[in-house]
This record gives structure tokens, sequence and C-alpha cells, in this order.
């Protein structure tokens, strides 16, 4: 069988390259896109009963719009690092390091306290 596109020159038989490509490429976006939206988001799954104990305490203490979730898992390198699981959440206290570095922030994950990247961290 012959392809439809054959005969064409090459500069044309690119060009039809191209656009299919740049259409295919923007069903792929807009089919992520819509799946983002579709499933929830994998820190979303159900807390534990001590989880969910831990996350009252906390908004008892620092109230709901301190709290953030981990978006990835933390192992801390340095002294005062905690590491985290992803899916835990945490209460922000300063949203800094002792030295002003605003990409550490000091947080409480329901008894002990340090520091973990803001960058690993979203609004509860």
């Amino acid at each position: 069988p012959q392809l439809p596109h054959g005969r064409m020159p090459l500069p044309s038989f690119w060009k039809v390259v191209e656009d299919s490509l740049q259409q295919s490429g923007a069903q792929l976006r807009a089919f992520c896109q819509a799946f983002e939206t579709v499933t929830p988001s994998p820190g979303a799954q159900p807390l534990t009963p001590a989880e969910e104990r831990k996350v009252l305490s906390l908004v008892s203490k620092h109230g709901p719009d301190k709290l953030y979730q981990v978006t990835s898992n933390i192992s801390g390198s340095k002294d005062l690092d905690l590491t985290l699981l992803r899916g835990q959440i945490v209460a922000l206290l300063q949203s800094a390091d002792t030295r002003g570095n605003t990409s550490r922030w000091l947080v409480d994950a329901g008894g002990p306290r340090g520091f973990v990247p803001a960058a690993k961290l979203r609004p509860y």
C-alpha cells in the first residue's frame, strides 16, 4: 500500500508531519491536564487514625491555616532537619531557618520539631 503523502514534495511532507506532531502534542497536554484535575493528588489519601489525631492536635495548637502536607519524602541531612514521609501533615512554625534562609522552614511534625525544605511542602 502506498502512503497518502507518497507523491508529495518533501517540504510539504515535512510540514504535514510537523503539523500532526504539534496536534498530537496539544492533545497530550490537554489529556494530562484533564487527568490531573480528575485524579486526586497523591497526598490526599485517607489519614490513619493516629495521623488524624496528630492533625487535630496540630490544628488546635497552631490553627488550620498553618498546616502543610509533605509532597515528597524528606531525609534530613543536617542537625535539626526532620526526616518525613510524603503525605505527612506538619504545622508551620517559622517560614525561615535561624539564619533567615526562607527555603528551609521550621515545622512541628506533631512532636518532633525541625527544619524541612519549603519546596517540599504545600498548604493542606
